[in-house]
């Protein structure tokens, strides 16, 4: 009788502590966000102020990716309170910071599409801007403000083409941003227009059609590995599919597996297999997209 009443207690410390613990990661996180984008998400309507869009897609983020990586204690506590362990609470917290780190990596990626796609754009607004009868610079600036995309990688080329500076310079030094390397032909043509007198809107348009066909064959090579994603995907959630299986049939496995020694084996011997297996697959559906 004891153990029964105990157990709605212990659910409910552990779902306030990791809903405390969610809560204050979450102010620390936001505050690092704000610090962070203080000194770089600048409007450009307002120079030298911070942008109050910038600040509420940040944070926007910020949120997004925490809650999701967060979900990991809700679960945890689920399984503690089912198997009567400690263990999968200290699981969920080792899992927090690799999800976190892999929702991290996984908006990196999207960055760099983002900037990749305006280096694109940005060729093809350029060539635009100069056919229209603008200057180089003039028409860089522009064509920066109607794309956007490239973030801090932007300001110092638009401050070149504005004030007279060196434009292919800060052009080479803006490509070192992942996802902008195309604008290190970009800077190319700039300084063959303007040391050897090339039509810098035909160099541009060449280019354009140089990462527009690169960018397309990169998304047709993702599309064929999405269904190696499915499939490791699939292998890495069928133990969950045969936990749930020996609960429905009332095996107990949650209690075999965290409460007797050859559990305990068998589920540090699983972990580890699992571990490796998905190491190796995403391994290898890596180096097919490297390739």
């Amino acid at each position: 009788m004891t153990g029964a009443g105990t157990g709605p207690v212990y659910a409910a410390v552990l779902c306030a502590g990791a809903a405390a613990w969610l809560l204050a990661g979450r102010d620390r996180d936001l505050r690092r966000g704000r610090l962070m984008f203080a000194g770089g998400a600048v409007d450009p309507g307002r120079p030298g102020v911070l942008g109050e869009r910038g600040v509420a897609l940040a944070r926007e983020r910020l949120r997004g990716r925490l809650r999701r990586a967060w979900l990991c204690m809700p679960l945890a506590v689920l399984v503690a309170v089912l198997g009567e362990s400690v263990l999968p609470l200290v699981a969920g917290a080792v899992a927090v910071p690799l999800v976190g780190r892999r929702l991290r990596a996984g908006e990196r990626g999207r960055q760099r599409k983002r900037r990749a796609d305006a280096v694109v754009a940005l060729c093809g607004a350029v060539a635009g801007e100069l056919r229209a009868g603008r200057q180089p610079g003039q028409a860089l600036i522009t064509a920066a403000a109607g794309t956007g995309g490239l973030g801090a990688a932007e300001a110092e080329a638009m401050a070149a083409a504005r004030f007279g500076g060196d434009v292919p310079e800060a052009l080479r030094r803006a490509a070192g941003e992942p996802g902008a390397e195309g604008l290190v032909g970009v800077a190319a043509c700039w300084r063959v227009a303007v040391d050897g007198g090339a039509g810098l809107a035909a160099g541009l348009d060449r280019l354009e059609s140089a990462l527009r066909a690169e960018r397309d064959e990169r998304e047709n090579l993702r599309t064929q590995l999405t269904g190696a994603w499915a499939t490791v995907a699939l292998l890495a959630l069928l133990p969950l599919a045969g936990l749930l299986i020996g609960t429905a049939l009332g095996a107990g496995p949650l209690r075999v597996l965290l409460h007797t020694p050859a559990g305990l084996g068998c589920l540090l011997v699983g972990g580890l297999l699992e571990g490796a297996g998905l190491f190796w697959a995403r391994r290898i559906v890596r180096h097919g997209e490297g390739s």
